[in-house]
């Protein structure tokens, strides 16, 4: 049995609806489907009757329901149990997305390791939609990331505000477009933004994830490149990056994301969280 699928339906009868799960666990609909359609074929029973305004549990359904939630319980501890190296006492899957590690990213693991020595740490890195999938499915415990992912029995809070702001290797204006301009993923609302206030059919000559490679790459070949004010003020001080004038600025909310049930024994956790607000250089977010 595929505990992605069980998972699955865990979604589907929490939400009530196949198009809301494929959201929650940051898959297509045709995914949930498949995944539901496999799950009855393995017990040749119907577990969900399909309609307009949604998926019904059926009465075997209910019945199974409890069982997948044993076995999705058991399948965290049999994933906690298995992880624990020698010599440490817990576990702590940290995700991040690419363009929040330098800085934010490397401080938090940091501060997680003063805060409990005997704890191992994994860290995930990707993109935002990696981060969404493996908090809703249960992949990490704890995340930083600027779109949150809304999942059950998870905790958000706002960590602080980047100021993203468009920077140049030489002195200039805004123009309607740089051929030497690189791109930096910051997620959709970035996207959605960056389309509206640059309606050009040009593309950008690089398109990076991560904006510390992003920041090499135009130092080292000239260009522009939309970085977050905190990792540039030295380099603006120095003059060897310029704010592009009139560039319009973009505001993006860091949050930290983590599964309550997994870490409400960790009594250190908030004394760790204010110190990361107490040490980061950046705006608090409001």
């Amino acid at each position: 049995m595929n505990l992605a699928h069980v998972q699955t339906f865990l979604v589907v009868i929490e939400t009530g609806n196949l198009n809301k799960a494929a959201d929650r666990l940051n898959v297509t609909q045709s995914t949930v489907t498949a995944r539901i359609n496999a799950l009855e074929h393995l017990l040749g029973q119907r577990l969900l009757t399909r309609n307009k305004s949604g998926a019904v549990v059926t009465a075997t359904g209910a019945k199974f329901l409890k069982h997948a939630q044993i076995l999705v319980q058991v399948w965290k501890q049999v994933r906690h149990d298995t992880s624990l190296p020698k010599g440490f006492t817990d576990v702590c899957n940290f995700g991040c997305t690419d363009v929040l590690w330098g800085g934010a990213g490397a401080l938090m693991l940091n501060i997680l390791r003063e805060h409990h020595k005997s704890m191992a740490i994994k860290v995930e890195n990707g993109n935002e939609n990696d981060i969404r999938s493996w908090i809703a499915n249960d992949m990490v415990d704890l995340a930083i990331s600027y779109d949150p992912p809304y999942a059950s029995g998870c905790t958000i809070m706002p960590l602080f505000e980047d100021i993203l702001i468009e920077v140049s290797t030489v002195p200039r204006e805004l123009m309607r477009w740089d051929p030497l301009y690189v791109y930096v993923d910051y997620g959709e609302d970035f996207r959605r933004w960056h389309v509206e206030k640059y309606p050009v059919d040009d593309t950008a000559v690089v398109t990076f994830s991560d904006v510390s490679f992003a920041l090499e790459h135009i130092i080292s070949q000239g260009g522009a490149a939309y970085v977050p004010m905190r990792l540039v003020k030295d380099a603006l001080e120095e003059r060897t990056l310029f704010e592009v004038d009139d560039a319009p600025r973009f505001h993006r909310v860091a949050y930290l994301s983590f599964h309550k049930n997994r870490t409400q024994k960790w009594s250190w956790l908030p004394a760790a969280i204010e110190s990361f607000r107490e040490r980061f250089v950046g705006s608090p977010a409001s």
